[in-house]
């Protein structure tokens, strides 16, 4: 009996979202176009950061390698742009990566994901609101900032701000207007902002290709210590060691990896095109297309930024704080700083956009299934626009914008957005080689193009996987060389147990790595990497699934585990008062989880009347 109440509570925990994608109804407005999402991907992804990062990036780590840098972190994006690309044409509804975790890995890690989701949007709209307040500030003269810290200073070191920020809560609050007016409303003022950025980068990108020499790129020993000795002394041997040894890749390979993974969070933003799914007119399409699209165009921006400012001066040179304008004084062009001033406050708009947009949509998904409080799901009938949860979203990002001093918690941000890549990129994995799902409501999205005689043959197949299959014997043979070429259920488990297994080693590999960087661990990599690729061999060797799409990740399954393993080596990377932080945040969630949305929840009600179906079913049975 004990038994029984456990498993129940196990699969209560990790239940599964049934999805009707054949539905065409939704509560919110389907206005958004693929261009649409290119620039809000773009506005979210390519922020302020583009005007400081390469500089500190190319001073302290790659040097004029930074393009390289940025190449290798644009790739490892690509891998999670990907795997978002395919369940964006999967499963084309609200959600993002809560949704995708809901229908492939069950509930709890739904919610987990959701919630971490939550924190990175809040986080990251309180910080931006501040960056721009700053920004603006200091255009101005930091007369704001002085008449604060004059009248409404908080004297809490380590908990609250120096002073509390008005403007930017302000800038959220107009922010939260424009999103509850209308998200074609909203995507047009981010068009707008993003296509300003793109041109002041542009003029960037060609200033730098003019000014610049290709000297800067071939610089030697000598001429660092010449060009430092007026700073250093004589002391040859600290020259080099804080500038390295000129050239293309001054600090070496080690230099251009370290750099990677700074540039790779400078990717961090095109997953809001995912919770995007209801409010766009051919999200199959849209949604891979926009994902790729947005970050093919932010490797360009990145690449063109870092590669103009290297140029135009030498790397050790480079102002760690803004090097735009201290590149520009260099070459004589004092007054491009007013473009690159104009050019940084629409990327902070954007990319405060781009956190804003999706907070609370992923509220909305998270209230609508019953995980969270279900007034949070209710929708603007004139808008389309879920108003509540926009309101709430909007209020606790201005609260935090204005109390506290985010700087310690921005590495939040990073775990909740990592584990959201992960998780997607294993989901890809599992339900690739799932058998088709007999439940027709569980129709996953086709191509809109496909023709009435296609769609008629894709039925008949699947019927023909409804029909009851023999029970496949677990040996060797029927692991390594599957007898049929459609998934069945127990291949569809060895892939399951395979991924966990994926999971299990590189997460110990890289806890051990963060724990223990020793000969020992070299040793442990070389046994994780032998027997991940042995476990891949036996997922390759599983029969796909035919479900036509129009997009599917390539290369399966070393995509998924490459970005799975890039993934969790960043997160592992993060100091221990992150992950202090981040057990706090998950015990909140799970305190509301565990006393409200497992109990609410609707696949809950599902379930429910599904027993109730089958037992009054068993009754009139055993009454004839």
């Amino acid at each position: 009996m004990e038994c029984q109440k456990i498993l129940h509570f196990g699969n209560q925990l990790l239940r599964r979202k049934n999805v009707d994608c054949t539905r065409e109804d939704s509560r919110l407005s389907r206005c958004l176009n693929t261009f649409d999402l290119v620039a809000l991907g773009v506005g979210s992804t390519l922020g302020a950061g583009v005007y400081v990062l390469a500089g500190a990036v190319a001073r302290e780590n790659a040097g004029p390698a930074i393009v390289i840098s940025f190449l290798i972190a644009a790739l490892a994006s690509v891998l999670a742009g990907l795997c978002y690309g395919e369940f964006g044409a999967r499963v084309p509804k609200t959600g993002s990566a809560y949704l995708y975790s809901y229908v492939t890995v069950g509930e709890l890690w739904a919610f987990i994901t959701g919630w971490n989701l939550i924190l990175s949007y809040v986080i990251g709209t309180s910080s931006v609101a501040r960056a721009w307040s700053a920004t603006f500030d200091e255009i101005i003269g930091q007369h704001i900032e002085e008449f604060c810290r004059k009248y409404m200073t908080m004297d809490a070191p380590g908990v609250l701000a120096k002073y509390p920020d008005i403007f930017a809560v302000v800038i959220i609050i107009i922010l939260t207007g424009l999103l509850i007016f209308g998200v074609k409303e909203s995507a047009l003022v981010n068009k707008v902002f993003t296509c300003i950025n793109i041109l002041v980068l542009g003029f960037v990108m060609v200033s730098g290709f003019v000014k610049g020499s290709l000297k800067n790129w071939q610089l030697t020993e000598e001429d660092i210590y010449n060009t430092n000795r007026s700073i250093l002394g004589d002391n040859h041997t600290q020259g080099e060691m804080l500038y390295g040894v000129g050239g293309f890749m001054p600090y070496g390979l080690k230099g251009v990896l370290s750099g990677a993974a700074t540039c790779f969070y400078a990717f961090v933003g095109f997953d809001c095109i995912a919770t995007t799914g209801e409010e766009v007119k051919n999200p199959q399409k849209a949604i891979p297309i926009g994902i790729v699209a947005s970050l093919l165009i932010c490797f360009v921006a990145y690449f063109g930024v870092s590669a103009a400012l290297t140029l135009m001066m030498p790397y050790y040179q480079l102002d760690t704080n803004s090097p735009l304008p201290n590149a520009f004084k260099y070459v004589g062009w004092d007054g491009a700083n007013y473009a690159v001033a104009v050019g940084s406050l629409c990327a902070l708009s954007t990319s405060l956009l781009g956190s804003m947009f999706p907070m609370p949509r992923i509220i909305y998904a998270m209230a609508e299934d019953g995980l969270l409080f279900k007034f949070l799901a209710k929708v603007n009938e004139k808008r389309k626009t879920p108003i509540i949860a926009t309101v709430t979203s909007g209020a606790i990002a201005a609260v935090m914008a204005f109390l506290f001093d985010l700087k310690d918690l921005v590495d939040l941000m990073s775990i909740g957005t990592l584990l959201a890549y992960s998780l997607v990129a294993a989901c890809v994995l599992v339900l690739r080689y799932q058998p088709e799902q007999p439940n027709l409501a569980y129709q996953m999205a086709r191509t809109t193009e496909e023709t009435d005689n296609n769609e008629s043959v894709s039925t008949s197949d699947s019927q023909a996987g409804f029909l009851p299959e023999e029970e496949e014997k677990c040996s060797l043979k029927a692991i390594l060389c599957p007898p049929n070429s459609d998934p069945s259920k127990f291949s569809g488990s060895v892939v399951n147990v395979s991924t966990f297994i994926i999971g299990f080693l590189i997460v110990g590999s890289c806890i051990l790595t963060a724990l223990e960087p020793s000969i020992l661990i070299k040793a442990v990599w070389i046994l994780a990497v032998i027997l991940v690729l042995i476990v891949s061999f036996v997922i390759w060797k599983q029969p796909e699934s035919k479900t036509k799409l129009s997009f599917k990740v390539p290369l399966l399954p070393l995509l998924p585990i490459v970005s799975i393993f890039v993934n969790v080596y960043l997160m592992m990377q993060l100091d221990l008062g992150t992950w202090i932080r981040f057990a706090v945040w998950m015990l909140i969630g799970f305190i509301i989880y565990f006393t409200y949305g497992i109990w609410h929840s609707v696949e809950a009600t599902y379930a429910a009347t599904a027993d109730a179906e089958r037992s009054t079913e068993a009754g009139s049975d055993s009454c004839k």
